[in-house]
């Protein structure tokens, strides 16, 4: 499956440890945004892992899931930051 995460942490020491787990499974694109293809068990082990960091009160994840590649279209306007943070990473 691919899926689009969102979020909005309220600490910066959680949000260190939602970024951290979120880019050991996927692609970091926005400030806020993770995208990439998970299998099943890689889904939930990442959920897991972000449930016994995050606040329940006070954070948000989104989980956005979709299930057919033909369903999926995307179009940047502007930079393309995933292209940017490759970029930097290498100079």
């Amino acid at each position: 499956m691919y899926y689009i995460i969102t979020y909005d942490i309220s600490d910066d020491r959680r949000l260190n440890k939602v970024r951290k787990i979120l880019r050991k499974y996927l692609n970091w694109v926005q400030k806020s945004v993770f995208e990439g293809s998970l299998s099943d068990s890689q889904f939930h082990k990442c959920k897991m892992e972000l449930e016994s960091i995050i606040d329940k009160n006070q954070d948000s994840i989104y989980f956005y899931k979709i299930s057919y590649n033909k369903a999926l279209s995307k179009e940047i306007l502007g930079i393309d930051n995933l292209t940017k943070l490759l970029e930097d990473n290498f100079i």
